[in-house]
């Protein structure tokens, strides 16, 4: 373990190479600090670099400090780099998401939270509540439809109560704002005549129009009346979502002025990073953290002009509220210095993000923000951006495939290069143009299980065994895709002869169903000598009988192990030349067949099937990401996930 010594020389190693703005952000630990940090100025640095001087210049100790992140893979950065600031004492600084922080705050509590055993809630859990909310609607209700799509509102409904949470609105607050926004109408110009029209003179009322936006209100607020019955809903199920963890925080600090005491005593120093992207409610929770003091030792930083998670309800208008309520003691730090572009490249960005009016740099006085270059191994480049445009995708694609053989064969190695497109379907899309060509590739894709050959097998397998138990031989219509099943083996030629003679014997007195012909040519001897077994039937019948049986005396955990085992599918993937992604899919289907049995131990067989079947019609995914190629191939990637990394040749495609 490296000593204070050796911790101070390598910090100071590090402090010597910052820039003056970065140099001024570390030092100034005293105080509101607001730090506007564009992109690639080395924001994780001076995070880390501050946390290390707190504790090397100071007495805190690292429990005293605490630093929220808007992701793990923030946590993860900043982690990272503490260890090489201040070693092992990095593991003992308070770094968290504000789901995690509140998560410990709820599980070192949990008798004032009156919580035991809670599980956040699934999607699929949401969507059946959300639907019991609907079918418990009284007729006159304004949200009640009774044709077409009966469960449209719940889109709708998902979405006001995630913002009412992640916002802190309650149904009482929004309710009085609606019955202010409906006497407030008759006073405003778009509910009033301009000019004289038909009957109606200037400054008549458009009564139509009023009544109209009356109504939209009154659903509203129909809609905010079902929250706290919502919430009911979830507590009887034991279920939670994200938002609730930090509103129950939210509350007990309220209420409970020794537990708020508590941590507002024990975390002396506040850092928050991606400021930018926190929520009403995250803020509210910092201004509780820091509320103790007049003047608190708050560190943010963030970027107005990277909030990327305004659909979640992010809100810049947090940093403008911090810049106000601080006025008086805040010092204000804008890192302009870029290490990650060139100048052309930054240049023709502020072009772009110069027409947004909802800056920063517009609404406080005195800030500036052009970024200027100055990573000495890349700011003498002076290539412009290139900007080409096509008469169809496939244009691009094909030029885009020869420009990057053409760096290939000029000795640039592929991992240098990116492709960066708006969605997963183009770089599929691509990637087949890329393979013509022989062109190494590297991507990462988010795939659905649920729509993988291999799990709609399974899937098909499952619904069959239901449909057998539930009635015999109701599951005939599918037997006959089933028999087609590779792992089976039996010749195509075979289950079609199998198929017409069943079909021949529809009607008649030797009418028959197809399980049973199946089980009767699979254990019954030949006819004659010339009457050859068909291949495969004899181990599909016993296996699907056995799998039948085992419906009711086994768990679902089980079931699902022995059509593994029992139904040949493990060896056909051992044999598969694929057989490491067959065993990711398999794996990833189990996981998921165990997490629903661990939240419901008595779901049946035909529970999953109907689970599964709400799942492909609520568009559900059963997430599982794709690795193809290898990291030393070109890197085709969105836009979302190429967010922080960095390559010297950067195709930006599919743009309008």
């Amino acid at each position: 373990m490296a000593s204070k010594q050796e911790q101070l020389a390598h910090f100071e190693q590090i402090y010597v190479s910052l820039n003056e703005a970065q140099k001024k952000a570390v030092d100034s630990l005293e105080g509101p600090v607001m730090v506007i940090a564009g992109p690639g100025t080395g924001k994780t640095q001076i995070l880390s670099a501050r946390i290390g001087k707190i504790l090397l210049e100071t007495d805190t100790k690292p429990e005293n400090i605490l630093c929220l992140s808007y992701t793990d893979a923030g946590v993860m950065a900043m982690r990272k780099r503490l260890l090489g600031f201040i070693g092992p004492d990095a593991y003992k600084v308070n770094i968290y998401t504000f789901h995690a922080f509140c998560n410990d705050i709820i599980q070192d509590n949990l008798s004032l939270f009156e919580k035991t055993a809670l599980d956040p809630i699934s999607e699929l859990e949401s969507i059946e509540l959300f639907k019991n909310l609907i079918d418990s609607f009284p007729k006159n209700h304004p949200l009640k439809r009774y044709r077409g799509d009966v469960y449209f509102e719940i889109n709708n409904l998902k979405q006001l109560f995630s913002n009412m949470k992640r916002e802190g609105w309650a149904s009482q607050e929004i309710t009085t704002a609606i019955d202010s926004y409906i006497a407030d109408l008759p006073t405003r110009e778009e509910f009033m005549y301009q000019k004289v029209y038909k009957q109606f003179k200037k400054g008549d009322l458009k009564q139509n129009k009023i009544d109209e936006e009356i109504e939209k209100k009154e659903k509203l607020r129909a809609a905010v009346n079902e929250f706290d019955r919502f919430q009911e809903m979830m507590q009887k199920r034991s279920r939670y979502d994200f938002d609730d963890m930090i509103n129950w925080v939210l509350r007990a600090f309220k209420e409970n002025k020794l537990l708020l005491a508590r941590y507002q005593e024990q975390y002396q120093y506040i850092l928050v990073d991606e400021y930018q992207d926190t929520s009403g409610t995250q803020n509210s929770l910092v201004e509780l953290l820091t509320g103790f003091w007049d003047v608190p030792n708050i560190f943010v930083v963030g970027d107005d002009d990277q909030s990327i998670y305004r659909f979640q309800g992010a809100n810049i208008e947090n940093m403008e509220h911090f810049a106000g309520k601080y006025a008086e003691s805040l010092l204000t730090i804008v890192l302009t210095n870029n290490y990650r572009s060139t100048q052309p490249i930054l240049d023709v960005s502020k072009t772009l993000i110069d027409r947004n009016d909802e800056r920063l740099v517009k609404k406080i006085d005195g800030l500036s923000k052009d970024l200027l270059a100055s990573n000495t191994k890349i700011n003498t480049i002076t290539s412009l951006p290139l900007l080409r445009e096509y008469e169809t995708q496939q244009q691009e694609m094909i030029h885009i495939t020869t420009e990057v053989e053409k760096l290939l064969s000029g000795g640039i190695e592929p991992g240098k290069i990116a492709i960066i497109y708006k969605e997963n379907k183009y770089g599929e899309a691509l990637s087949h143009y890329f393979k013509q060509k022989d062109v190494p590739v590297y991507s990462k894709r988010n795939l659905n299980i649920l729509q993988l050959p291999l799990a709609q097998k399974i899937i098909l397998l499952l619904k069959y065994l239901a449909a057998e138990h539930d009635i015999p031989f109701g599951g005939d219509a599918m037997l006959f895709e089933i028999l087609h099943f590779d792992w089976f083996g039996i010749p195509a030629i075979e289950i079609a002869k199998m198929c017409s003679a069943v079909a021949d014997k529809k009607f008649g007195d030797d009418k028959t169903s197809f399980r049973k012909f199946v089980f009767n040519k699979a254990n019954f001897p030949a006819k004659d000598l010339f009457t050859q077994p068909i291949t495969g039937l004899k181990g599909l019948s016993d296996s699907l009988e056995q799998l039948i049986a085992d419906v009711p005396n086994e768990t679902l955990q089980t079931l699902f192990e022995n059509i593994i085992q029992k139904a040949g599918v493990l060896k056909y993937i051992m044999q598969h030349q694929e057989k490491h992604w067959l065993l990711q899919v398999l794996t990833g289907f189990f996981n998921f067949i165990k997490e629903e049995t661990r939240r419901k131990p008595t779901l049946s067989l035909l529970e999953l099937v109907t689970l599964i079947e709400l799942m492909e019609k609520e568009s559900l995914i059963l997430p599982l990401i794709q690795v193809s190629g290898n990291d030393k191939g070109v890197n085709l990637l969105t836009a979302h996930g190429s967010k922080g990394l960095e390559f010297e040749y950067v195709f930006i495609v599919g743009a309008n």
